[in-house]
């Protein structure tokens, strides 16, 4: 029997590998985000794009998705699978220890977004049943797209996770709220309510009681296997089963595969399950992507262009001022605080249930919910460029908060500069200090600088890269300047910057192996220490001295093989002298 080459699901599921596989990385080699991209497709072959076109072109039935309807199971696998390595992620230790972020600023940030922008819209004309629905579902963020973005770690990813962990479980009370207060409610759903909140309740502990029991043994014995498709299969029956559970007694299918996570992240397997589903969660992302772009409706945007652009400005500026007011009123730094309130601006993908939610209560109109779920559409596109706006607001509130007030330190007397605070130059600093050598360190990332400044290091925040930063470090009144940063092409471009301008300048400089060594003395390197070669010694010294040889001659051998490398380096850079340090200065220390 020939294949029905006109069947929908290969003409979508041709369109959807397309996007992934073609389209999408032409939108990264131009850096665009992925998301943008995934949205910017669902509008072309969506129903106001080419498949508009279809009965004029049948040919592109082939390039157009006929049946949005269709994919949207795939759309909510998506979310699904998201939450579920969200919660691989976790811990219940982890979960508690951010009780007052999630429960007491996650609460008052989407209580305070939703009564701003209730009351803005009723100030509009709107009605009150109806401001209420679309404040609430306005003031909800994307889980889908801030978390991939940032992560669940680091200041600003925890805290944004804390929310939206909140904005997750407050979904099903929402949505009871819309129904209570509809034009046609009798007053039942209070009950309905209180109803899923307990059979909810019992459903979560009797998952979280038979997961502690049986997923460990479901995965050992899936890994006993050895084949990964079983491993795969078991995984995806955890994820689909605690996100029917939990759909059955009413709660949001999210909070099974959030809690299911949580659960696997317990054992020993998550690692793996975590690299088994990663494809899965993407591809069907990208699909959730697709679907908001096929959701926006062209003709309409082109007619009501200004309101769209205004409603969306609008509800981005109240989120961010409420989330940003509220975190620096918890005792969260101003720049993290001003991050985060622009990344979680945009309304979200659980914005668009809440308005279903809404418009079949009667609390608004048909006309007024394809509006907003335009205008939601577009929020979530213009996301991932309100994350870069952020963190560059971020890094200037940083800049202006520990730069200014530092940088005089470094000239006030002969110090060792060191640039770059991460793991070798945490180390450094460290030594430094035991040896009772003054020192300042220079770091680009806004967070390390804010927690190491909280240890107590002298850490100020400032970027290399700028021939400006380097001019107020005042290298000329230094005592030495130290690059640990991993960076090959930064460190050479300090290096030969700083040699041009102080030419008896100490230099030690990090290395990733002998050619780049060779590179960095060119530079003007008085010392380039390659990581490669110093690990290799470090591992032959121990080694030695378990085999039994002293101690005594081991050291020395080292010290000498390690001098012999250096000058081996320094021959192949074909250096003709060596600088003339500031070695009388430094001694007198």
């Amino acid at each position: 029997m020939p294949m029905d080459l006109q069947h929908s699901g290969l003409s979508d599921t041709l369109v959807i590998l397309g996007a992934a596989g073609l389209v999408i990385p032409a939108f990264a080699r131009f850096r665009i985000s992925p998301v943008i991209g995934f949205i910017l497709v669902g509008l072309a072959v969506g129903p106001s794009g080419l498949g508009a076109m279809i009965r004029e072109y049948p040919w592109l039935f082939y390039l157009s998705i006929s049946d949005p309807a269709a994919i949207a199971p795939f759309a909510e696998l998506g979310i699904i699978l998201l939450l579920f390595s969200i919660g691989l992620e976790l811990s219940f230790k982890r979960l508690w220890s951010m009780r007052r972020l999630v429960f007491g600023v996650g609460a008052a940030e989407l209580a305070g977004g939703a009564i701003i922008i209730a009351l803005g819209l009723a100030a509009l004309g709107e009605t009150t049943g109806g401001s209420i629905g679309l404040g609430l579902a306005l003031a909800l963020s994307s889980t889908a797209l801030v978390l991939p973005m940032v992560g669940t770690e680091g200041a600003v990813g925890r805290t944004a996770f804390s929310m939206l962990l909140f904005e997750d479980l407050a979904l099903v009370p929402i949505v009871f709220l819309l129904g209570a207060l509809a034009p046609s409610a009798n007053g039942g759903d209070w009950s309905t309510l209180l109803d899923t909140l307990w059979k909810g309740g019992l459903t979560v502990i009797a998952m979280l009681v038979a997961g502690r029991l049986f997923l460990p043994r479901i995965f050992a014995q899936a890994a006993r296997t050895k084949s990964p498709e079983v491993f795969l299969a078991a995984s995806l029956l955890v994820v689909i089963v605690s996100s029917l559970l939990t759909g059955v007694v009413g709660l949001s299918p999210i909070v099974g595969a959030l809690l299911a996570g949580i659960l696997i992240a317990e054992t020993d397997y998550h690692g793996e399950v975590e690299v088994m589903t990663a494809p899965f969660k993407g591809l069907a992302l990208g699909v959730f992507l697709l679907t908001v772009g096929m959701s926006i409706d062209v003709t309409l945007v082109l007619r009501q262009w200004p309101a769209l652009v205004g409603a969306v400005f609008a509800v981005v500026v109240a989120k961010t001022i409420v989330t940003a007011v509220l975190l620096n009123i918890s005792g969260v730094r101003r720049a993290v605080a001003a991050e985060v309130g622009l990344l979680m601006a945009s309304p979200s993908e659980t914005t668009l249930i809440v308005l279903s939610a809404a418009a079949a209560g009667g609390l608004i109109d048909a006309q007024t919910a394809t509006f907003w779920q335009i205008a939601t559409a577009i929020g979530l596109t213009i996301t991932p460029l309100l994350a870069k706006l952020g963190h560059e607001a971020s890094l200037r509130i940083e800049r202006r908060s520990s730069e200014e007030p530092a940088v005089p330190e470094v000239g006030a007397e002969a110090i060792s500069v060191v640039v770059g605070f991460g793991r070798v130059g945490r180390m450094v600093c460290d030594m430094l200090k035991t040896h009772n050598q003054p020192y300042i360190a220079v770091e680009s990332d806004a967070d390390v600088v804010a927690q190491a400044r909280r240890d107590g290091y002298p850490v100020i925040f400032g970027d290399v890269a700028r021939a400006e930063m380097l001019d107020r470090l005042r290298l000329g009144h230094a005592r030495a300047l130290i690059v640990t940063m991993d960076d090959p092409v930064l460190s050479v471009n300090v290096t030969r910057r700083t040699r041009s301008w102080v030419p008896d300048l100490p230099i030690i400089v990090r290395a990733r192996d002998p050619q780049h060594a060779s590179e960095l003395y060119r530079a003007g390197a008085s010392d380039a220490v390659p990581e490669t070669l110093e690990s290799s010694l470090q591992l032959a010294e121990t080694a030695l001295v378990d085999l039994g040889v002293a101690m005594g001659p081991v050291t020395a051998s080292i010290h000498q093989r390690r001098e012999e490398l250096r000058e081996e380096i320094r021959e192949a850079a074909n250096l003709s002298k060596t600088p003339k340090l500031r070695t009388a200065r430094l001694n007198e220390a």
